[in-house]
């Protein structure tokens, strides 16, 4: 039997932004976070357009090439959008997506600094590699992995979702165990949030319950960003409806521009 995902969405603007770039979606064939990349224009626009493009008519999980090329019918569309409005020039999305192949495997997909972490057995692991330039200092020994969270330069991305052809997207498929939990997020969780202190509350309850508990602590951390979480259980099967659930920038704003695009 395939395997589903019971999974739930939280994002907050965070209390000292004005507007939440980051979006999410969630479904039992799928779940993802997407941030706006800070400085460049209309971040809020690039992160929902993203998503609700990649999951557009989506009812159940589909094989790698057809998750592949809805992947970059979604960044073809930000190339789409820039090209129809040139003041949107260098808007540009992180993606951090699980998303369910028809079989037992799960395909995670990543392009900039929001994270995946995987809890399986009690234990916490970070699945995905940030696409940052404080990662590419710590992975060359330039400077420590202690010291990346306070970096100066933290926030400053190497690749993102952009419309570009060059753009790159890591893809790794993994055999899924029942009663694995995912976490993907936006750096406004984990700038603030050590790992350590992350697998408690990721443990805790329902998806729901913890998605809410990572955002709250977050705030309580000092978060200065949008901060979403998404929470994904695997599961053989769930009830839930087939079409997704968005939150943040995708659940306020994306649906008025989807129809008018």
């Amino acid at each position: 039997m395939p395997l589903r995902l019971s999974a739930a969405a939280v994002s907050d603007v965070g209390p000292h932004r004005a507007t939440n770039q980051d979006s999410a979606f969630t479904a039992p064939w799928g779940a993802a976070v997407a941030d706006g990349v800070g400085g460049g224009p209309s971040g809020d626009l690039a992160s929902s357009a993203f998503l609700h493009r990649l999951v557009a008519g989506v009812r159940g999980p589909l094989v790698l090439d057809d998750w592949l090329q809805r992947i970059r019918i979604a960044n073809w569309d930000l190339r789409a959008r820039v090209e129809h409005d040139p003041s949107l020039a260098g808007m540009a999305t992180t993606f951090t997506g699980l998303l369910t192949a028809p079989d037992d495997t799960v395909i995670l997909a990543h392009t900039g600094d929001s994270r995946a972490y995987l809890l399986r057995d009690g234990g916490l692991t970070q699945e995905s590699h940030d696409d940052s330039l404080v990662q590419v200092l710590v992975d060359r020994g330039l400077i420590a992995e202690s010291d990346a969270a306070t970096h100066p330069q933290r926030n400053i991305i190497t690749a993102s979702m952009q419309g570009r052809d060059a753009d790159v997207i890591a893809i790794v498929a993994r055999v899924s165990d029942l009663g694995d939990r995912w976490l993907l997020c936006s750096d406004g969780v984990t700038d603030y949030v050590t790992e350590r202190a992350l697998a408690p509350v990721l443990a805790t309850g329902s998806p729901t319950t913890a998605a809410r508990l990572l955002v709250e602590l977050a705030i309580r951390s000092g978060s200065r960003d949008n901060i979403t979480a998404v929470v994904c259980d695997v599961v053989p099967d769930v009830l839930d409806p087939l079409s997704p659930e968005f939150a943040g920038a995708a659940a306020e704003r994306f649906r008025e521009e989807l129809e008018s695009a």
